[in-house]
């Protein structure tokens, strides 16, 4: 989950203003949490709240994304979503928009199996995105995620996405001049997956997707939960991005990191 909140923050500043390189500074003027940190941290929270019970899951997720999400109106939401997280009467409206999938990465982290990821990225998504190419956006990240931790090799990880998912036949290098903003998953989820099979490290995948262009907080929050889960998150990177959560985020993050504590790649094959 961390991964996520740091792709988000240090691709927020490049957003709209596209920068189709890895060098840059990682933190700098202008980073900030956006809606991808703080809709992750409340499907955290739900997940936390409803343990094993997963028939409460989906109530729990519309509570938690609604009173957490009303806090920060300004932080980015879309236009239907904004709508959905301030509406007495939520319901899903069929998006398959990629904010399925840069909230998913819970799911991913507190699965015991790639079905239990599968379905835990159901039940938080339909919510909201309850589009087959939401549902499969948010899937597909959620069992990359599961994987990696478990140990999977990047050839395992992408026959399972390619296999299940989505076509990987491209390069990153060949694709980023013409690479254009898209907010689907469909259009924006096989891009960060592949980023991750492209990258040497925790750090360098957050510089791939930020340097593909395109939608980059959320592409850099997909891309950064899988590399957390396959490498780990350096020490000096994770407390840099900590600094940017104020108190609320911040106490759900740690109480997170209590349940489901990093490993740091340990399992790593």
């Amino acid at each position: 989950m961390l991964g996520a909140i740091i792709g988000d923050i240090v691709g927020s500043r490049f957003e709209f203003n596209n920068h189709r390189s890895k060098k840059f500074d990682f933190f700098a003027e202008g980073c900030r949490v956006t809606d991808d940190s703080i809709m992750t941290l409340a499907i955290a929270r739900a997940i936390m709240t409803c343990g094993s019970d997963r028939d409460r899951l989906g109530e729990q997720c519309i509570k938690y994304m609604q009173e957490i999400g009303r806090k920060y109106p300004h932080c980015g939401f879309g236009g239907m979503f904004y709508q959905w997280v301030f509406s007495d009467s939520p319901e899903p409206y069929n998006s398959y928009g990629n904010g399925a999938a840069m909230r998913v990465s819970p799911a991913g982290f507190a699965a015991n199996s790639v079905w239990d990821a599968e379905e835990l990225a159901e039940i938080v998504t339909e919510v909201t995105h309850n589009h087959d190419e939401g549902i499969k956006g948010a899937k597909a990240v959620a069992v990359a995620i599961y994987m990696a931790r478990q140990g999977a090799m990047k050839s395992e990880i992408r026959e399972r996405i390619e296999r299940g998912y989505y076509p990987l036949d491209f390069c990153i290098d060949d694709m980023r001049p013409s690479y254009k903003f898209n907010e689907t998953c469909q259009e924006t989820v096989p891009q960060a997956i592949k980023c991750f099979l492209e990258s040497t490290s925790f750090e360098d995948a957050i510089r791939t997707a930020i340097s593909l262009g395109g939608d980059s907080d959320t592409i850099a929050a997909i891309t950064g939960a899988i590399a957390e889960a396959y490498y780990g998150v350096p020490d000096v990177i994770k407390e840099e991005a900590l600094a940017y959560l104020d108190e609320e985020l911040r106490t759900i993050y740690n109480e997170w990191e209590t349940l489901y504590p990093a490993d740091n790649g340990k399992n790593r094959v």
